[in-house]
């Protein structure tokens, strides 16, 4: 009988929190407020983390761009400032442009499918990659698909774009996305509501909580579930802080992570789907089922611009492009 009580008072000691332990305090970055996607991710990998862990770690976030920019934040990363963060995939081009292929237009065919490749082992290649920058990637969670919108007229197949004048992000891909399909893309300064108002600009491309949040459903008549780039969130640690971490403790925060992003990709759909009914209700047409290979078929050289020239995302591009086709 004493050999059990011994044997479940070890149990129970190894499992219970260590009272006399100080908690290990984790910083996580992000450049959001509250109630944003980056934030929802960070919240939900907190309560996970300080539930699992039984008290050991505690995570404070630095939101709103309290420490910095998206830059600043991956900097402090590197040097083991802080411990994680989740932030979007242009700011990691400045040292490795590998996170260009998650943004090649029209790869994803839907949500479903990204999950799929970015959960998978192309999405470990570039988690791979990100390393020797000093970052070790957990797991990815979103911002959603960009789709159109426009004042003009109804857009199903890529031969209704044709001279449309619609504000596009300033970078290469972006620009060249517009041009091959007959648009003729416009870069011009963040608010558009007036210029889309007074027709300077027919449309503009966004996830659907812009047209929802900065009320273009009063300027843009119609809109088009072109799905176009998929904007990915990636959920990353210090690369420095991580190699010192022992095997079990990497595992819970991995574990967390990961599952922190699957419920903020979750909540971000349930909310698009009810951000769509309220755009239909405010009178926006909106085309859910566009000829989407009519698109595909015009952006389909892209990935000979010098933008993915780099071997090493012409390499893994050539990958994903393969992996979408099922």
């Amino acid at each position: 009988m004493r050999k059990y009580t011994w044997f479940f008072l070890g149990i129970f000691l190894l499992l219970a929190p260590d009272f006399g332990a100080a908690a290990q305090q984790l910083k996580l970055g992000v450049v959001t407020k509250p109630g944003a996607a980056q934030n929802i991710a960070a919240e939900k990998f907190r309560d996970i983390l300080e539930h699992e862990s039984k008290g050991r770690f505690t995570v404070t976030i630095y939101h709103s761009a309290s420490i910095g920019d998206e830059t600043r934040i991956l900097e402090q990363l590197q040097t083991g400032a802080i411990h994680l963060a989740i932030v979007n995939t242009d700011p990691f081009e400045i040292f490795t442009p590998i996170v260009r292929v998650i943004r090649y237009p029209f790869l994803f065919k839907n949500s479903r499918q990204a999950d799929e490749i970015l959960d998978g082992p192309l999405g470990r290649e570039i988690f791979k990659i990100l390393e020797p920058s000093g970052f070790k990637g957990l797991a990815f969670s979103e911002n959603g698909f960009r789709s159109l919108t426009n004042n003009r007229n109804p857009v199903q197949t890529a031969d209704d774009l044709q001279g449309m004048k619609i504000r596009v992000m300033s970078s290469p891909p972006h620009k060249a996305i517009w041009q091959a399909l007959g648009a003729s893309p416009a870069q011009a300064p963040w608010p558009i509501y007036s210029e889309l108002a007074d027709g300077g600009l027919d449309g503009q491309e966004n996830p659907l909580w812009v047209v929802d949040v900065y009320n273009f459903f009063e300027v843009q008549k119609y809109m088009t579930m072109t799905n176009h780039i998929y904007s990915a969130h990636i959920d990353v640690a210090s690369m420095t802080w991580w190699q010192k971490q022992p095997a079990a403790t990497r595992e819970l925060i991995q574990d967390a992570m990961y599952r922190a992003a699957v419920f903020q990709r979750k909540d971000n759909r349930t909310k698009e789907a009810e951000r769509l009914y309220l755009l239909k209700e405010k009178g926006m047409i909106v085309e859910e089922h566009p000829d989407t290979e009519s698109f595909r078929a015009k952006v389909s050289n892209l990935k000979d611009l010098d933008y993915y020239a780099t071997p090493q995302v012409q390499d893994l591009l050539t990958k994903m492009l393969e992996a979408t086709k099922e």
